[in-house]
């Protein structure tokens, strides 16, 4: 049985300056890393934002990817949060067309996602709909045959249930097991591992 997980949560804190997620899409773009799906906003922590970042673990190397972020100078800490203790969501809005004829059918549908409607126009309207991947795919293919206008996703944002213990595994810039190592770049984290929990540092 194949056991690999296909997609990793990765949160990495970065410093909110201007440029801070154009040099993030540079090195995604240079060093050819898939990359799902990546959700930015502030943080609990003035001037830091979260960045969610779901990467398929099947294509790309997920060390990699963490270990090359934390080279950038904007990046404070980064966590590999995959697994099954994570509250995970997605928001996305659909709009779907519709008339008096079917509109009822469409609203049962959201009603049944637990969606809700936010714009009613004549001849469609546009339905949000928050949960996992998996829920917002089943629900865009359940309203498709009406016909599926536009769609818009945020990407995924992840948080480790309650305070899960310390990450066993940190890596230095080089990429190798630094656990009892001193940081050598002042006072910056290091990259933690699976299950680690997010802060304070």
């Amino acid at each position: 049985m194949n056991n690999e997980v296909k997609h990793h949560t990765l949160i990495a804190l970065v410093e909110n300056k201007p440029g801070v997620l154009n040099r993030v899409a540079s090195l995604f773009r240079r060093r050819g890393f898939n990359i799902e799906s990546v959700a930015v906003g502030p943080s609990e922590e003035p001037g830091l934002s979260r960045m969610t970042i779901v990467v398929d673990g099947t294509r790309t190397n997920v060390d990699q990817v963490a270990k090359q972020l934390y080279k950038l100078v904007d990046v404070v800490k980064i966590s590999d949060i995959t697994g099954p203790d994570v509250v995970g969501r997605e928001l996305a809005l659909a709009r779907v067309l519709c008339n008096g004829a079917n509109r009822s059918e469409v609203m049962q549908v959201a009603d049944i996602f637990r969606a809700g409607i936010v714009d009613v126009s004549h001849d469609s309207v546009i339905i949000e709909i928050t949960g996992d991947p998996e829920k917002i795919e089943s629900f865009l293919e359940l309203v498709r045959p009406f016909g599926l206008k536009e769609v818009a996703r945020t990407g995924r944002v992840a948080l480790p249930r309650g305070l899960g213990p310390d990450a066993d595994i940190t890596y230095d810039e080089k990429g190798i097991d630094a656990s009892q190592l001193e940081r050598v770049q002042g006072n910056r984290p290091p990259v933690t591992g699976k299950g680690a929990r997010l802060g304070p540092w």
